[in-house]
């Protein structure tokens, strides 16, 4: 018993580890996303090393070694978003009359906000261009949602900006 508790905990580890360095590298964190492989390639041989293992008497192993795989991706993914490792761009639509006045609320807090003038189907409008580290993400959303301004927001992750206002990598 103790030998399933061990495979189906080490992958569920392993593959949480796998996800977060994916992001680390995608997000240009090389040195941190190889160090975070050294451990777990070490911990994918010993756990497929004791899986393999009489794995002809103890076919159950390859369930617990799929169920292992399929919690380790589902519990990165949260550690991931807890993380909020990188940078995101908010693009943020408004009415003409509403773009300075949540520009200044945003401003207000920190952020470099860099408006733009857009054209919607009946009216001109404003866009609201940020860049904030993905851990703002939820205040910012919050801060537009709770201004009572009208407003489309899309969301980008953005990989690396150079310059600009309140982020410093």
């Amino acid at each position: 018993m103790f030998g399933f508790m061990f495979i189906f905990f080490a992958k569920i580890i392993e593959v949480s580890l796998t996800t977060v360095r994916t992001v680390l590298i995608t997000r240009g964190e090389k040195l941190y996303g190889s160090i975070i492989g050294f451990f777990e390639v070490i911990i994918w041989l010993y756990v497929i090393g004791t899986m393999l293992d009489g794995i002809n008497e103890a076919p159950f192993k390859m369930v617990t070694y799929a169920l292992g795989f399929a919690c380790g991706n589902y519990i990165g993914c949260i550690l991931e978003e807890k993380l909020a490792l990188g940078l995101m761009t908010l693009n943020v639509i408004v009415s003409v009359k509403d773009g300075k006045t949540l520009a200044e609320l945003i401003r207000a807090e920190n952020v470099g906000v860099t408006i733009v003038d857009a054209e919607g189907l009946k009216e001109e409008k404003k866009m609201l261009i940020l860049h904030v580290k993905r851990k703002r993400k939820s205040q910012m959303l919050k801060l537009i949602q709770n201004s009572g301004i009208n407003a489309v927001i899309s969301l980008v992750d953005t990989k690396t900006i150079y310059g600009g206002y309140g982020i410093r990598k």
